[in-house]
């Protein structure tokens, strides 16, 4: 691949997390003023609007998928419900870089459970790395002691059902539009949304506060579009290892915005983390040249 493609890959890459921290970021600071469901309906209504923009401009509902297609796109979408709920309840009340701290072994897990549920095989030292990088996380969460609390385990869950929704898109035919998949989960969450909102209660939201979810629903889009513009651009063995650069900019907008900083221990935790997550991706990429060759 063109050295430019990898270039432009990377960019994108590198565009989409910090997209996606500053969608976090406008939803942290404006939940702790607006409620939770009602924060992520009126989001998600943003986000159904430019999703279906874009599965109508790439053709998505022109497709008919099958019931087995249609089945695992539901089970997506579940479990991107309860990721989202999980994620932001942690978010609330969690600084913004403990968490993205957290998110970072998400590639360990995946490549763990592609080994358990699909057969991958995972050789000893990838099989190292996912161990050392789960002692990692275990460092950043540091159980029995006072920073450990259900705001972590929170985290944790979310981290859980990103897994099962990234694993079950896999089974699913290639013809399969991404929009599509992308808008029956942002339907469902939006829905579950408004579900909340009607138990929780709604509240009239300011002017700052409508500003900040639409820049949260806005930037959420920006994310999505580049992560997918990102992996079609560059060499994915290249281009995947820029997902880590999301810590950086938690930790600059955890600052700048909340004042908060992650201790030593965590940073020791998501240094582990990170540096496994590139060893396994190193192995991956090393052993798909050899299989080439």
């Amino acid at each position: 691949m063109p050295p430019s493609d990898n270039l432009r890959g990377i960019l994108l890459m590198c565009a989409s997390m910090a997209a996606f921290t500053i969608n976090d970021t406008f939803m942290k600071s404006v939940t702790q003023t607006l409620p939770l469901y009602q924060t992520i309906g009126l989001r998600g209504l943003i986000a159904v609007v430019g999703l279906t923009i874009l599965a109508l401009a790439t053709e998505g509902f022109v497709f008919r998928p099958s019931r087995r297609d249609a089945g695992l796109i539901l089970l997506r979408s579940v479990a991107d419900m309860a990721a989202t709920v999980f994620f932001l309840t942690a978010l609330l009340h969690m600084p913004i870089a403990n968490l993205s701290a957290i998110l970072q072994a998400l590639p360990l897990l995946i490549t763990l459970g592609a080994a358990l549920v699909y057969g991958d095989k995972i050789g000893w030292r990838r099989m190292t790395a996912i161990l050392v990088g789960l002692i990692g996380v275990l460092i950043i969460i540091r159980p029995g002691t006072e920073g450990f609390d259900r705001w972590s385990l929170s985290g944790i869950a979310s981290v859980a059902c990103v897994v099962v929704r990234d694993l079950s898109v896999r089974p699913l035919q290639g013809a399969v539009p991404s929009s599509l998949v992308a808008l029956g989960g942002a339907v469902a969450v939006t829905l579950m949304g408004w579900t909340g909102t009607a138990f929780q209660g709604w509240q009239a939201p300011t002017a700052s506060e409508l500003v900040r979810v639409l820049g949260a629903g806005l930037f959420l889009i920006v994310g999505y579009l580049s992560s997918v513009a990102a992996m079609r651009h560059g060499d994915i063995g290249l281009v995947a290892p820029f997902r880590y650069t999301s810590l950086i900019w938690a930790i600059a907008l955890g600052f700048f915005v909340f004042g908060n900083l992650p201790d030593g221990w965590t940073l020791l935790g998501a240094a582990i983390v990170i540096a496994a997550g590139l060893f396994t991706l190193w192995r991956e990429r090393h052993l798909r040249r050899r299989t080439a060759a």
